[in-house]
This record gives structure tokens, sequence and C-alpha cells, in this order.
């Protein structure tokens, strides 16, 4: 080998390397090259810790009879992610830990595998003079607290206190018959707000006392987390939904308790929820919503769909409800030609293996938006919306847009990176 071929062949080596190496970096949650300007991460580090709750003497629907349900104590996991001191050489680097599979009836084995974040399990919290907004998640059925770790961290990066449920009886790990979680889904969400609220008191010995300012609580719900998420802020289901429920439990009358005609249900109106995204909210195409009940929705909501979407619907699902919300000041963000999947993380090498069942790629991915652009894109939407509704920021004029996306001119986007999107906006029509 001749002096030139060996220079040649050392710098292949070395330009291949780069490219694994600069591959190898990226993280689920990293912003891609054209990521709009408010994906991009904040300045605080991250930690991350596990809670256990257990909100007891709740109705065990999966087990009534004659429709009546016993009560039990009903475990509730969640994941937190937070602003915090990171030491100096510490890499700020978690290992999350997902399972292919479900359980259930559609049981495929539960499978563990493990992808990576950008935070520190056990960080000590970073105190400031202020506390900062609390923002809870919750996925859809099935699904995992582990399913929105892009925008856990991210939002975590920029002064807000992120709590991810994992509701009960709705998970990979133990998916069970529906109607818990037509039931347990809005109660989860008011049940964690709740702890959260005890456990940031100044007296508590909890690592987020003192830290959380509950007062400004955010609620992002994908799919069912949505359903639930519409129900928490104001939006009572239907007569059809109820007959739908007591139909498949012999009579229960739990939902009954969270319809529009039911004064104990808006007695329980929190007024610490100040905005609310909806990712593929479920139930308009299966008649849970009606006009007398979307009418009760005044929190400001954040509507993202995909055109497509033949989960939750769009013309008859997602944008109806979007355009029967007529009390709320309310956004909808359509990408345009995706199906529901407008929210989770990125399919991660583990859902490619051969001989899997296609379903476990496709709780990741959509077949014709890439996750990761979607995954930036939601980053910086509920930046902005958030900032706006939780701390007061200056940033309306990334949600002012022309509803087109193609006219190149969103505020935020690098040239020719505006493609793709509608994004519409209506005011209320009451203020009452």
């Amino acid at each position: 080998m001749n002096s030139i071929e060996r220079f040649l062949t050392i710098f292949l080596f070395t330009f291949l390397s780069i490219i694994v190496n600069a591959q190898s970096e990226f993280l689920i949650g990293d912003a891609l090259p054209d990521a709009p300007m408010l994906s991009q991460r904040g300045n605080y580090g991250v930690g991350v810790q596990t809670l256990e709750f257990v909100n007891k003497n709740q109705p065990d629907i999966l087990n009534i009879v004659d429709g009546k349900a016993p009560t039990y104590d009903r475990k509730i996991t969640v994941e937190t992610w937070y602003p915090a001191i990171i030491p100096d050489g510490t890499e700020e680097i978690e290992e999350y830990t997902q399972v292919l599979g479900r359980n259930g009836t559609e049981g495929r084995p539960v499978v563990p595998f493990t992808f990576k974040g950008r935070a520190l399990r056990d960080a000590k919290a970073l105190q400031e003079s202020q506390k900062y907004p609390l923002i809870i998640l919750s996925h859809g059925y099935v699904g995992s607290r582990f399913l929105f770790t892009y925008l856990a961290e991210n939002l975590a990066s920029k002064g807000y206190v992120v709590v991810s449920i994992d509701h009960t009886d709705s998970t990979y790990k133990d998916a069970a018959n529906f109607t818990s979680t037509l039931v347990n889904r809005s109660l989860d969400q008011l049940f964690v707000l709740n702890e959260v609220d005890k456990l940031s008191q100044s007296n508590s010995s909890s690592f987020l006392s003192g830290l959380v300012d509950v007062s400004k609580t955010g609620l992002v719900g994908y799919s069912m987390g949505g359903y639930g998420g519409l129900n928490t802020c104001g939006a009572g289901y239907s007569d059809a939904a109820v007959g739908f429920y007591k139909s498949m439990t012999g009579g229960n009358t739990a939902l009954d308790e969270r319809t529009m005609a039911s004064e104990s249900y808006k007695k329980m109106m929190d007024s610490r929820i100040k905005a609310f995204v909806a990712m593929a909210p479920w139930g308009m195409t299966r008649g849970v919503w009606d006009a007398k009940g979307l009418s009760g929705l005044k929190v400001p909501t954040f509507f993202i769909a995909g055109s497509e979407d033949d989960i939750s619907g769009y013309e008859k699902g997602i944008k109806a409800i979007y355009e029967g919300a007529k009390n709320s000041d309310r956004y909808l963000l359509t990408y345009i030609n995706a199906r529901h999947n407008v929210a989770p993380n990125p399919p991660t090498v583990e859902t490619m293996q051969e001989g899997l069942n296609i379903d476990e790629y496709l709780r990741y991915a959509d077949s014709v938006w890439d996750m990761r652009r979607i995954n930036n894109v939601n980053q910086h939407f509920i930046t902005a919306f958030m900032g706006i509704h939780l701390k007061g920021e200056d940033k309306m004029e990334y949600l002012d847009l022309e509803p087109n996306a193609n006219t190149g001119n969103w505020k935020g986007f690098k040239p020719r990176t505006s493609v793709g999107m509608e994004l519409l906006h209506e005011t209320p029509s009451t203020q009452n």
C-alpha cells in the first residue's frame, strides 16, 4: 500500500468513525437539523425519579357483579422529571426500560428493552426563588409512562416539573378490560395532581417539597389520555357514552358521575389546570361527546391530530371535537396524511426485529411522517403553548400563524421546513 492509499484508508476510516459516533450520540428527543426553534432543549439540568401512589377505596371496575363494583386500593406509578443539579463530570444520561408485547386478550410475550434519554436518575432538585409549574402526561390504551420521554425531558429542561402516569389496567404490562380505562382515566389524572400537590407542600419530606406550583398545571393527554383529559377539563360524557359503558358492565353507574347532568361533576372542575394539550383524543366517533358536553371545556386547549387518524377519526373525530369545544380558546395542529401516532417516542431498533408483530413497530411509527420530526414539532408548539399559559411568556408569535404551513412563513421554522401541516385557531364564543 503506497502513501496515498494509506492516507485515503485512514481518512475513510476516520470519516466513518465520526458518522457512527455522531449517530450513536443522537438520542430520543434530540433536535434534528430541521427542528423548529422552540424544540431546542432548555438551560436546566434534568433529574428523574419514580414515585408510587395508592388511591384508596376506588371502585374495582374489573370485578363488577350485577352492576355493582367492590372497592380496592388502586396503585399508580408515575415518572417525574424536574430541573436538577448535574454534578460536574457526571453524564446526564438515563436508561429507560420499556417492553415489547402486551398483556391481555391480545397477549404477546412481554419482553423488556431499554433506550437512553437525557436525564440523571435521582439527581438533586434545583430549588429556585420561584416554584416550577406542573405538567401531567397521560398515555393511551395501551401505553406507558415512558411513551413521551422526548417531551418530558424537554419540558423539564425549560423549568417545569413533569409527571407521567402509568395508568393501571392500561399499560403494555397490565392491559385489562377497557371498562377500567373508561372510568379511571380522568380520575387518575386528578388523583395524581392532588398527590403532587401534597408532596410539594413545605412540610413534605419529598424531593418535590417547595419545588412545584400546582396552581399552574398543564395536562397533556394522548388518545385515551386525551379522552380522560377532556373530561378532567370540563367536557362531560354524553348519555350515549353512559349507555355504552352500562351495556358493558351490567348497569354500573360510575360514568354517570362524570356527565354534565351531575352536580358532583360540576363541583369537581379544577381551577389549577390552566392549559390542556389533547393529542389525538378518542371518543367522538363513538358518541362519547356531544355539543352539551363539549361546551363545558373552557380550559385553553391545543389539539394535535393526523389527518388520516384511523383510531380516533379526524373530520368526524378530533376536528369535530375542536369545532364543538366552542367555549375554549383552542388550536388544532394537523399533520397532513399522518395517522394516530402523533404523540409517542420514535421506534427503536428493538421494534424492528424480524418476526415481530407489526404492531410493535406501529406503536411508535407513522407510515408517512418521521416520528423524530413530529417529536420536534410537538416540542416546539407545546413549549410555546405551555409557556404562554403557565409562565406568562411572550410566545404568541409562534402560534399566531397562517393556517397553511406550506406558505413557508411559520415563525420559528427554518427555510423550506414549514410544510405539510395546518394550524387552526378559534376563540371562545362565550366568556362565562
